[in-house]
């Protein structure tokens, strides 16, 4: 695919100044959940009318320099689990090498239409079934926080740890158990393989880490950024062989994000792990509506139900863009609103009685 036969949109000063906002709460949420904050960079690109194909590939583009200084960040913090994170990193490449092909060729038969469709559908069945998991774990870790217990390991990490038919194990320092490596490659290629298609991998990776692998939820965030380096890296060359890399879009939201990683990074140290879910959750219901609003639209364009009148799909994409910017503001909101908390917190507990 060339990338002359793609609609890459004009930076004037308001889009520029956009998608700095953009990559500053990508970049807070990034640090602070370890999802790499693509969650909210693509669809927020995708709004401003960027081919979903292009926004996903930009953002694998500006994920990579991005993980790096925010795994490096919570590496000093001690929240990484290194060993796991490359593990599960290469099999991810292997997903991302697949979902590239798939994302393509569906760009390739289909055009932006078709594109935009396959990677908004993906977000809302992806957000709706982790975003309701991730809600209802918080809450539960809540009343237990409420209760006077710590966070705990799931059952279904208890018996990975300790099934012996898998083959041969490694010791994970974040589970502070044995696990199989039989285990991580579906997690891995499927990481990867989300990630290639709507440049969002720490939807399976983060949640596979704390449930299925057993390391605690902040570890996981963390280990997590690991994984999206070694995936954007990969997925910079594949995506930018192909033409699909807008190299101004990348370095507009990398130029906000960098700064925005590391207060969500230093964040995570005033919170409880509760509340990194709560964050994680509210933006993904916000996301959800915005790209469930606008898929009628595309469906429109390809010919597949009747066609929409104009003045509607102009409502429909206001919407759509609305509800962005309300996930956008949401969390930047709550992610500083806890980091100034538990500094107050922190201060509070360290004065003299």
């Amino acid at each position: 695919m060339d990338a002359s036969a793609l609609n890459f949109i004009d930076l004037t000063a308001g889009n520029i100044l956009f998608l700095l906002f953009v990559g500053f709460v990508g970049g807070m949420v990034s640090g602070f959940i370890g999802s790499g904050g693509a969650f909210v960079l693509t669809p927020a690109m995708m709004s401003m009318g960027v081919p979903g194909i292009v926004a996903v590939a930009s953002n694998i583009c500006h994920k990579f320099p991005k993980a790096l200084v925010g795994a490096w960040k919570r590496y000093r913090f001690g929240h990484v689990d290194l060993k796991v994170g490359l593990i599960l990193g290469a099999s991810a490449e292997l997903g991302m090498v697949y979902g590239a092909d798939v994302q393509q060729g569906i760009k390739s038969r289909l055009g932006d239409a078709g594109s935009n469709l396959y990677v908004s559908v993906a977000f809302v069945v992806v957000l709706a079934i982790v975003g309701t998991w991730v809600m209802l774990d918080a809450w539960k870790l809540y009343r237990r926080r409420t209760s006077g217990h710590e966070e705990e390991v799931t059952r279904l990490a208890r018996w990975v740890q300790q099934v012996r038919w898998m083959g041969p194990r490694f010791y994970s320092t974040g589970a502070k158990a044995h696990i199989p490596w039989l285990i991580t490659l579906p997690i891995g290629f499927a990481t990867g393989m989300l990630a290639a298609t709507i440049a969002v991998g720490g939807f399976i990776g983060v949640p596979s880490m704390h449930y299925v692998l057993g390391l605690p939820s902040l570890m996981a965030s963390a280990t997590e950024l690991v994984i999206a380096f070694v995936m954007g890296l990969g997925g910079t060359i594949m995506y930018g062989w192909g033409g699909f890399v807008d190299l101004r879009l990348a370095m507009v939201i990398l130029a906000g994000s960098l700064f925005g990683i590391q207060l969500g990074a230093i964040g995570t140290t005033y919170v409880r792990p509760y509340m990194v879910k709560v964050v994680m959750g509210t933006i993904m219901m916000l996301v959800l509506f915005s790209r469930g609003f606008i898929i009628p639209v595309y469906l429109s364009q390809l010919g597949w139900i009747a066609p929409i009148a104009q003045t509607t799909a102009v409502v429909l994409k206001a919407v759509s863009f609305w509800i962005m910017v309300a996930a956008l503001v949401s969390g930047a909101a709550i992610v500083l609103g806890a980091l100034i908390n538990g500094m107050r917190a922190h201060r509070v507990e360290g004065q003299p009685a």
